[in-house]
């Protein structure tokens, strides 16, 4: 179990688990300790996720080739959790939800002398942009599927391995559903699948199938669509992506991507009562997705969803 922490280091409401190995490196040199001796800040399994923490919090001094312009900024930028190591309190990974900042706008720019200091001082951040997903409620689930994700892949920095004891991925892994159904029991989106049907049958749904697509970037950006049919000819569309600086997930981040986005129609789908979100014509939908494949040099591994594209 990992407790989670605001600002003021009292415990929130929830937890969330299992454990996150960390291994020892000069990073204390370079990152704050997050109070590891502090009363009631350790849980039994040693790891604490912190919520709200600024750079500025982690990051105790200016790094070489870090300007005092970015330096100014960059430490007022704030994460929405941040993990602990067990036995020295070092940050082992910082984690953003939420939209993206507008291109070229002044949040944008902050952006990237966070990152640009993170980089600096090596810490891991994991970037999650959705404009529908946010820390609360989404924060401690995702982060706990990613720790569960990490634990079953094996190795400290959480790639994927092959193992004689896991010869199935962690998110292929087969169980019973939500909705009694058996399928992929750690598809993020299962409940936002279970929702849709729920909603077809309700007729608040032309069509009961949440599908999707999913691609990474040549820049290492991972990125995945969702969509499902409210109306005749017109979708509910949510686009994810999953940036990984020096961290990995444990599952397939694109994979990982289109999960979110699903798990971000359900959070719409579930609003349909209060009324109708705004919607994309499947045909402007098939456009985007042919312009995408368009892009395809630009994508590690191609474009796996030219069947999407027939009309």
């Amino acid at each position: 179990m990992i407790e989670v922490l605001d600002s003021a280091g009292r415990p929130t409401q929830g937890w969330i688990r299992p454990e996150m190995t960390h291994s020892a490196s000069d990073d204390g040199l370079r990152l704050r300790p997050l109070a590891v001796g502090d009363p009631g800040l350790l849980t039994p399994a040693g790891q604490v996720v912190h919520a709200g923490r600024r750079l500025g919090d982690l990051v105790p001094r200016r790094p070489e080739g870090i300007t005092g312009h970015q330096w100014s900024a960059a430490t007022r930028e704030e994460f929405d959790l941040v993990v602990g190591a067990a036995d020295t309190g070092v940050p082992v990974v910082a984690v953003r939800i939420g939209p993206a900042a507008p291109a070229g706008s002044a949040g944008q720019r902050a952006e990237r002398m966070r990152d640009a200091v993170c980089a600096a001082v090596g810490l891991p951040v994991l970037r999650i942009e959705s404009p529908t997903l946010r820390p609360e409620p989404h924060g401690r689930r995702i982060l706990a599927y990613v720790i569960d994700a990490r634990d079953y892949a094996g190795p400290a920095d959480g790639e994927p391995a092959d193992r004689d004891d896991a010869p199935v991925g962690f998110r292929d892994i087969v169980g019973r559903l939500p909705d009694g159904r058996t399928g992929p029991v750690n598809d993020l989106g299962a409940l936002a699948r279970a929702t849709a049907v729920e909603a077809y049958v309700a007729r608040q749904l032309a069509d009961p199938i949440v599908r999707g697509l999913h691609v990474r970037w040549a820049d290492g950006a991972a990125e995945g669509w969702s969509w499902v049919e409210v109306r005749p000819g017109r979708c509910l569309v949510e686009r994810v992506i999953v940036r990984e600086q020096r961290f990995r997930c444990g599952v397939d981040a694109p994979r990982l991507a289109e999960d979110l986005a699903a798990v971000a129609i359900g959070e719409r789908l579930r609003d349909l009562a209060a009324g109708e979100p705004a919607l994309v014509a499947r045909d402007e939908l098939r456009r985007d997705i042919r312009a995408l494949r368009a892009r395809r040099e630009e994508l590690v591994g191609g474009f796996a969803f030219d069947h999407l594209c027939v009309d």
